[in-house]
């Protein structure tokens, strides 16, 4: 299907901008609101913490539902979200505040949304022993957090769904937490070269180019051989058999579609639950875009992690 109108609208001006490669990092790391903004969801409680990552200080982000019938509180989910960006920029502020919200209300579920390191100043491993110490954090501290430590979740979008990836692999790896699911979504998941075909169809002219996200790849790897790796690379893996049962959420018009569906089939073949949903019309990062697939998109996943919990 064409593109969705409400994102046609907004292609002009987003076109008319320098890529994202091209942007001095100073301004790439400006605060962005969310695009359309909108009412704030409402929810329970919100606190910024400072938790411990390999003897740094790593800033994450509590979000508690409003009151729920009194005895299931404690059997909440507990959500350890990650933020986009391409590995250089993003936070926990913005569209991710508003992410975070979504899925606290709509799953009744404690939310940690994690501020990890960023390259080039912190290049890979960074950012995934980051994410895998706040995921150990949220486990070891649930019940403090009124939830429950065998419903974990970890989500992710773009660079955060490739950290939700890894850290999945993290933990079955090292017998880490236990996870209940992974959501990821538009998910970065294997180095740009050779270009998937979606990567070719739509490399320009549609938010993210495939020029952003070689430079992407450039800030956070040291050495394109480590993209071998499957800690930086999840698609690489050899097996990802044992691994927790997966929603992959991608979008029809991004260069980053076949690599998160291809991810979603090599799940499926070796022995996981995987819900795969291509949302037509959409682009890169389209939870951040004013429509209502973005609304479907962050319910699914809300419904989809109830489901299981």
């Amino acid at each position: 299907m064409p593109v969705a109108p409400e994102i046609a609208a907004l292609l002009p001006g987003i076109n008319a901008l320098a890529q994202m490669h091209q942007r001095p990092l100073a301004q790439l790391r400006q605060p962005r609101e969310r695009i359309g903004g909108g009412d704030e969801q409402p929810v329970g409680a919100v606190e910024d913490r400072w938790i411990d990552s390999a003897g740094r200080r790593l800033r994450v982000r509590l979000y508690a539902p409003q009151a729920h019938p009194a005895g299931t509180q404690a059997s909440m989910p507990l959500l350890v979200l990650f933020h986009g960006g391409g590995f250089v920029f993003g936070s926990i502020e913005g569209n991710y505040d508003h992410v975070a919200r979504v899925l606290c209300a709509r799953a009744h579920c404690r939310v940690v949304s994690v501020e990890y390191r960023l390259a080039p100043q912190d290049k890979f491993p960074a950012a995934t022993d980051d994410a895998y110490a706040a995921l150990r954090w949220a486990a070891q501290h649930a019940a403090q957090l009124g939830a429950d430590a065998d419903k974990l979740f970890v989500v992710g979008g773009s660079a955060g769904g490739n950290l939700a990836a890894v850290t999945a692999l993290r933990a079955r790896a090292e017998r880490g937490p236990r996870l209940r699911g992974q959501v990821l979504y538009y998910p970065v998941t294997d180095f740009p070269e050779p270009p998937t075909a979606s990567a070719r169809e739509f490399a320009q002219g549609f938010y993210l180019t495939q020029a952003d996200m070689r430079w992407f790849w450039e800030q956070y790897l040291d050495d394109p051989a480590q993209a071998a790796n499957p800690y930086a690379a999840p698609l690489r893996a050899p097996s990802l058999h044992g691994l927790p049962p997966a929603l992959v959420i991608t979008a029809e018009y991004d260069p980053l579609r076949d690599e998160g569906e291809h991810y979603a089939q090599r799940l499926r073949d070796d022995g996981v639950d995987v819900t795969l949903s291509r949302y037509d019309g959409m682009v890169h990062g389209f939870l951040a875009f004013p429509t209502p697939q973005a609304a479907n998109a962050l319910h699914q996943a809300a419904d989809w992690i109830r489901s299981l919990s």
